[in-house]
C-alpha cells in the first residue's frame, strides 16, 4: 500500500529504518530484529542505501524479503550517487517488480574518500530531480528528506526550505526528518515549511542514544546538535554503556511524548538495526496513553 494513503488512514504512522548489514552472516540477526519490531504493528519500515550506492543489491534484497515474508509495507532508500538514470530505472523496475511501492528519494552523501557531491554523468545532480523522474515514470508513493537544522551543504535556512519545497513541488508525498535533539527546531520547521506552502505530512525522525561516540559521529555527519544539558549528561555517564542506552531511551520518550502532544503525525525512528531501545520507547508511549 502507497505510504501517502496509509498516513491519510492512521492516526498516528510509527515507523522504524534499518540498514543493510555488511555481511550476509547479518543479515538472519538483523531479520530477527525487524521480526520482533513487527510485533509493534509499524506503519511501514525503511531500509536505506549505502553511500555512493554501495548496498543497492541489499537494499533491494531485503526491502523485498521484508515485503514477501512478513507482509510488511517497506520502503526503500534510493540516491542520486553513483548511478545513471537508466541504473536507476533499472533498480525502480526490480523493486517495483517486487512488489514495493515506496521510495525515499535523496541526492545522498559522498561516497567514501569524497568530500563532494559529484553529479554522475547521465545521473541527477538533485533530490528534486529523482523524485521527478519516479513521478513521471512510475506509480510509488514517494518521501523526501528534511532538515529542522538545515543541510549542511545548506549556505541558509531559507536556502534550504527552497531546495525542500522543490521536491515537494516535483511531487513527494511525504517528509521524513533527519534525527534532532531539540524539538524546537521541529517545530520551527514545521512554522516555516508551512509559510512556503508546504502542506505533506512531515515525520519528525528520532535516534535513540545508544553510544556518546557513535552519536557524536553522526551528528557532526548529518549537522544536527545535541543539547548543551543532554552532552553534558551524556559524557558524564559515556563509560558506562548500560547507563547511556537508558539516558538514551529516556530522553527519546520525553522526546516522543512532547512532539505527539504537540500534534506530530507519528514517529520515524533510527534504530541503528536494534530492537531493545525502539521497543522500550514504544512500550513507555503506550502506556502513557500516547499509542493505541
Amino acid at each position: 500500500m502507497f505510504i501517502r494513503d496509509l498516513l491519510k488512514q492512521a492516526n498516528l504512522s510509527f515507523s522504524f529504518e534499518f540498514f543493510p548489514p555488511k555481511t550476509e552472516a547479518g543479515f538472519g540477526p538483523l531479520f530477527q530484529t525487524i521480526s520482533e519490531l513487527q510485533l509493534l504493528n509499524p506503519t511501514f519500515v525503511s531500509v536505506t542505501y549505502g553511500a555512493g550506492g554501495s548496498t543497492r543489491r541489499k537494499t533491494i534484497d531485503l526491502v523485498s524479503e521484508i515485503k514477501s515474508r512478513l507482509n510488511q509495507e517497506a520502503m526503500a532508500h534510493l540516491t542520486c550517487v553513483g548511478s545513471t538514470k537508466s541504473e536507476i530505472a533499472s533498480t525502480l523496475d526490480e523493486l517495483q517488480n517486487s512488489g514495493i511501492q515506496n521510495v525515499i528519494a535523496l541526492r545522498g552523501d559522498p561516497p567514501d574518500g569524497q568530500s563532494n557531491f559529484e553529479p554522475p554523468e547521465y545521473g541527477f545532480s538533485h533530490a528534486n530531480e529523482l523524485v521527478e523522474f519516479i513521478k513521471d515514470n512510475y506509480r510509488f508513493s514517494v518521501g523526501v528528506a528534511g532538515y529542522p537544522e538545515t543541510h549542511q551543504e545548506a549556505t541558509t535556512f531559507p536556502e534550504d526550505l527552497k531546495n525542500l519545497k522543490r521536491k515537494i513541488d516535483a511531487g513527494a508525498d511525504f517528509i521524513i526528518t533527519q534525527l534532532f535533539f531539540d524539538n524546537d527546531a521541529y517545530f520551527r520547521f514545521l512554522e516555516a515549511t508551512a509559510s512556503i506552502g508546504i502542506t505533506v505530512p512531515i515525520i519528525p525522525g528520532i535516534m535513540p542514544v545508544i553510544s556518546v561516540s557513535q552519536i557524536k559521529k553522526f551528528t557532526q555527519m548529518c549537522g544536527a546538535t545535541i543539547p548543551h544539558n543532554m552532552l553534558q549528561k551524556l559524557d558524564s555517564i559515556r563509560n558506562d554503556e548500560q547507563s547511556v542506552q537508558q539516558y538514551g531511551i529516556e530522553y527519546a520518550i520525553d522526546q516522543c511524548m512532547k512532539l505527539l502532544e504537540a500534534g506530530a503525525p507519528g514517529i520515524h525512528f533510527y534504530t541503528l538495526n536494534r530492537s531493545r531501545s525502539t521497543w522500550d520507547i514504544f512500550e513507555a508511549l503506550k502506556g502513557n496513553g500516547a499509542v493505541q
